[in-house]
């Protein structure tokens, strides 16, 4: 399965994909740190990465999570990682959004398209409800991107992720499938 925007595509991360995935993390390490959770060296490592997209892959088969890569249109190059993590079936119908990009892609657009992607996927195949996001308060860019795309701000989670030892507050955000 593709999910195609206009430059950007989404699909499945497979085990081939593990040295592209290494590489975008190895290359963004120290951008991506300060606002993902604590990374042993072992994350670094080929072996790591594959045993992660195995994880992924089980997890979409349970219809538990799902783990797309986020693809240039032109290049086939893997930029970035767009999630949906916690799938809650049953009166729920929920999920998490997560993302992350390339920090040599920011600023074209490329995250809001793979978010656009994603929840349309979430809400017309995956028939979910509702789907939220936790984002730090200072990490504009990313409040920006869900901002355009309809996500509303609905509190403030307070000290709610471990992020490289410091409790983190997220400013909690959702968005409602508008069929429902």
């Amino acid at each position: 399965m593709k999910l195609v925007g206009n430059e950007i595509y989404l699909r499945f991360l497979k085990e081939r994909d593990a040295g592209a995935k290494l590489d975008l993390n190895v290359r963004n390490r120290s951008f991506f740190e300060p606002y993902l959770g604590t990374r042993t060296e072992d994350f670094y490592t080929m072996e790591y990465q594959r045993s992660s997209l195995e994880a992924g892959l089980a997890s979409k088969e349970k219809d538990e999570g799902y783990f797309l890569g986020v693809f240039l249109n032109e290049s086939d190059e893997l930029i970035g990682i767009v999630s949906l993590t916690e799938v809650v079936r049953g009166s729920l119908q929920s999920c998490w959004l997560g993302y992350y990009l390339d920090q040599a892609q920011n600023g074209r657009g490329y995250t809001t398209e793979a978010v656009r992607l994603v929840i349309d996927y979430a809400f017309q195949i995956l028939k979910l409800h509702r789907i939220e996001a936790g984002v730090m308060p200072h990490n504009s860019a990313s409040i920006r991107v869900i901002e355009k795309i309809g996500f509303e701000r609905e509190g403030l989670s307070r000290k709610n992720v471990l992020i490289n030892g410091k409790w983190q507050d997220h400013l909690h955000f959702a968005i409602i499938n508008p069929a429902d």
